[in-house]
């Protein structure tokens, strides 16, 4: 269909009164959905997540237009969180890509009516294999939901669309529905920041899943001077190692203070020369675990408004982590 051209330019106040009224239907509608779990959705939904922890395969997702667009993102999303999972094109599946469900797998079929006439052929497969197969429609009396094993009702509200046409309501409860069902599986296996590095070793949130071990800098590269040093002689260290800081430490080894660029700047009225690092330094640095996330080392220097953090074990620094190694990973 060809796109009717206009001269009027689109009235800015109905534009954001239209966004208004979208995002106040959706809400209603999830909030619709909210109160569903109190009405029997609770149920079904945990015997949903009980089913697809007891398989040893993978969760197979399907649906058809939107609601396998929906069903393309869950599936990755359940992949990424733990729970082996791909989506499988019901007109594929009838097509020979029914061979890429075994038995030890569980189906998730997404229709909002349940009459989806394409879904036939994978739900025949799943009754004669037994199968297990949760449904997520709305179709509660609908031939997807009576061969269910397991229906995740969703309730019927309006759709966003003024012409109540275009899925827009409806796919986001199927969506949430989805995320809702990753994020329970994903607590029930106690999956950890770890876990989920591995599945997402690059770009900005596999930087941000960083250790900070594998940033910080050890060994002699740690500015480190004792308790009674002289200033002068920390604050060679202090340009040597080019951190913006220098570590104090006891007889024992343990942290007992930092001089920092900041600290230099606030006792520029004494006489440094003639001063140790007991008499300047910031007796309370900030420290950080070596096992600490690469994105919350950021967090605390964003808050802090500092430059660099001393890494700690037994209270004795074993290395330091610059912003600018947060930078260089794309963690900051």
């Amino acid at each position: 269909m060809l796109r009717q051209k206009t001269n009027t330019a689109p009235d800015r106040e109905q534009i954001v009164q239209s966004a208004a009224r979208t995002l106040a239907t959706e809400a209603a509608g999830l909030a619709t959905l909210a109160q569903s779990f109190e009405n029997g959705l609770a149920d079904a939904f945990a015997a949903a997540v009980e089913t697809v922890a007891a398989i040893t395969g993978r969760v197979i997702v399907t649906g058809v237009g939107k609601s396998g667009h929906i069903g393309s993102k869950i599936a990755a999303t359940l992949a990424s969180t733990g729970t082996p999972a791909f989506f499988v094109h019901p007109a594929e599946a009838n097509h020979g890509d029914l061979g890429m469900i075994a038995k030890d797998d569980a189906i998730l079929a997404i229709s909002w009516s349940g009459e989806t006439a394409e879904l036939g052929g994978i739900i025949a497969y799943a009754r004669r294999f037994s199968i297990p197969l949760i449904a997520i429609t709305s179709g509660t009396q609908s031939a997807l939901a009576r061969e269910a094993s397991v229906v995740l009702a969703l309730p019927k509200v309006a759709e966003a669309c003024p012409h109540g046409l275009a899925p827009t309501t409806s796919t986001l409860m199927q969506l949430v529905m989805g995320d809702a069902l990753a994020v329970a599986l994903l607590e029930a296996r106690g999956f950890t920041p770890d876990h989920f590095r591995t599945f997402h070793p690059g770009g900005k949130l596999g930087a941000s899943l960083t250790h900070v071990r594998d940033l910080m800098h050890a060994g002699d590269e740690v500015p480190l001077v004792p308790l009674g040093t002289a200033m002068t002689d920390a604050v060679h260290v202090l340009s040597k190692k080019r951190f913006g800081c220098v570590c104090v430490v006891d007889d024992q080894g343990r942290l007992a203070g930092i001089v920092t660029d900041g600290d230099l700047a606030r006792n520029l009225h004494r006489n440094l020369a003639a001063l140790s690092v007991d008499e300047v330094m910031t007796r309370t640095p900030k420290t950080v675990p070596p096992d600490m996330l690469a994105a919350t080392a950021t967090g605390i220097i964003n808050e802090k408004g500092i430059s660099a953090l001393v890494v700690c074990e037994d209270d004795r620094p074993i290395g330091i982590v610059h912003f600018h190694d947060l930078l260089r990973v794309g963690a900051a």
